[in-house]
C-alpha cells in the first residue's frame, strides 16, 4: 500500500471515530427530546404546577365562602343584639313610667275610703268614723303587704343605726342600755331596702 493510501485510510478512520463520538453525544439529546415529547407541552413539572394552582383556587374559594358565611352570621347576631337592646330599653322606660301602676291601683281603694269618711263625717258619730278609719288603715296595710312594704317597729330591740334614728337618749333603770324605749314614728322598708328609719328614744347607759 502506498503512503498516500495509508494516509487516506488514517483520515477515513479518524472521520469514522469522530462520527461515532458525535453519535454518542447526540444520543442523550434524542432521549431528552423523546421524554419531553412523551410528557407533552411543558412537561410533568407544568402539569404539577397547574394541579397545585387549581387546588389553591379551590381552597381559596372555600375560604372566601367561609368568610362570607361568618360575615352573614355576624351581621345577623349584631342585628339581634340591637333588637334585644332596644326591647330592654323600652321595658326599662315602661318600668320607670308604670312601675307603680299596681300599687297605685291599690291606693285608689284607700282614697275612696278616706273620701267616703270625709263626706259622711258631718253626720256620722265618733264610733262610725273610728270604724271607717280602721277599715281604711286595713286597706292600706293590705296594699303594703302585697308590695312587700314592711313596717319597722323596734320597741325593746337593740338600737340599730342602719334602721333607726335616735331622737333622744333617756335614762331607764329597767331597760338594757342602748335599747329602744319608745317608738316615736315607725319606719318602713321595701323588699329589704330602707324607705324611712324608725324614729326612736334610746335607753342611756347608767
Amino acid at each position: 500500500m502506498s503512503p498516500e493510501s495509508r494516509h487516506s485510510s488514517h483520515e477515513d478512520a479518524g472521520r469514522d471515530d469522530s462520527a461515532d463520538e458525535r453519535a454518542e453525544k447526540a444520543a442523550p439529546a434524542h432521549e431528552v427530546l423523546a421524554g419531553l415529547q412523551a410528557d407533552g407541552p411543558g412537561g410533568r413539572d407544568t402539569d404539577d404546577q397547574g394541579a397545585q394552582v387549581e387546588a389553591l383556587r379551590k381552597e381559596l374559594a372555600v375560604m372566601v365562602e367561609g368568610v362570607r358565611t361568618q360575615r352573614e352570621l355576624y351581621l345577623r347576631a349584631a342585628a339581634e343584639i340591637d333588637n334585644v337592646r332596644k326591647r330592654a330599653q323600652r321595658d326599662i322606660e315602661q318600668a320607670h313610667r308604670y312601675g307603680i301602676e299596681g300599687f297605685a291601683a291599690e291606693l285608689l281603694a284607700v282614697r275612696d275610703s278616706l273620701e267616703l269618711g270625709v263626706h259622711s263625717g258631718a253626720s256620722a258619730d265618733a264610733a262610725t268614723l273610728l270604724e271607717g278609719q280602721a277599715a281604711t288603715l286595713k286597706l292600706l296595710d293590705r296594699a303594703f303587704e302585697k308590695y312587700a312594704i314592711r313596717q319597722i317597729d323596734p320597741l325593746g330591740e337593740r338600737f340599730d343605726p342602719n334602721q333607726h334614728e335616735a331622737m333622744m337618749m333617756q335614762d331607764a333603770a329597767d331597760a338594757e342600755p342602748n335599747s329602744v324605749l319608745q317608738v316615736v314614728q315607725p319606719g318602713y322598708e321595701l323588699n329589704g331596702r330602707l324607705l324611712r328609719p324608725a324614729r326612736v328614744i334610746v335607753a342611756k347607759a347608767l
